[in-house]
């Protein structure tokens, strides 16, 4: 699989303990608040699988949980062997996700190789090609969140409140996955001084209260 960044550990990407993170290069999306345009453009030096394999090895039994982020994890073909890889040493996989690709969500979950999900709904569906400057498969978000939402493997999901959003695009947004367990709103951080203002945190709080009011679940983070 490519490797494009290799976090040796981390305390805020898997949640309740400690892991490492593997960054796979490349996406299908284009937001203009990524923190990771290099790695997700494919423009830095790739670290070898057998190196991170190796550490992964030497830490097996110290380290239990392994993050999997992008970049889209989904659009790597040889995700399902190194996950197999990497359970096979006894690691917890933590997926991170746009869930453009729902039918390499199913493979993985049926075949019991994820312990949690973290899928990202981007905007509300009126404004997803505008936040993401791409043009999007609205069925196939909406299957990967059925998926999520209807399967017995734990999971999150999460929106960054990027300053073309309103707080009615945010509860439209939340509206697509009422009945999760666990839904984040992360306040959004400008990657270049020229870059828009965040929103204020007291709207990004009143956005939340709003959205745990209508789908009953909602805690922020950021802030």
């Amino acid at each position: 699989m490519l490797i494009a960044g290799f976090r040796k550990t981390s305390f805020i990407d898997y949640p309740g303990q400690p892991c490492a993170v593997v960054f796979t290069p490349y996406c299908n999306m284009d937001c203009s608040y990524c923190h990771n345009a290099e790695i997700l453009r494919g423009s830095v030096p790739l670290v070898p699988e057998e190196e991170v394999m190796a550490y992964l090895a030497k830490r097996a039994g110290l380290l239990r949980a392994l993050t999997i982020s992008g970049g889209e994890p989904t659009l790597q073909q040889n995700l399902l062997p190194f996950i197999v890889a990497a359970r096979e040493l006894g690691y917890r996989i933590k997926l991170d996700t746009n869930g453009t690709k729902p039918q390499v969500l199913k493979e993985l979950m049926q075949k019991g190789l994820l312990d949690y999900v973290a899928m990202d709904v981007k905007a509300s569906p009126e404004k997803y090609d505008a936040v993401t400057r791409v043009k999007n498969d609205m069925d196939a978000i909406r299957r990967s969140i059925a998926l999520l939402r209807n399967g017995a493997v734990a999971h999150e999901f999460r929106t960054t409140f990027a300053p073309e959003l309103t707080a009615e695009d945010v509860l439209a947004a939340a509206a697509m996955v009422k009945g999760t367990e666990r839904y984040f709103l992360q306040q959004y951080r400008p990657c270049k001084p020229e870059d828009a203002e965040p929103h204020p945190p007291s709207y990004v709080r009143e956005t939340a209260a709003r959205v745990e009011a209508e789908i009953g679940v909602c805690t922020v983070r950021g802030l």
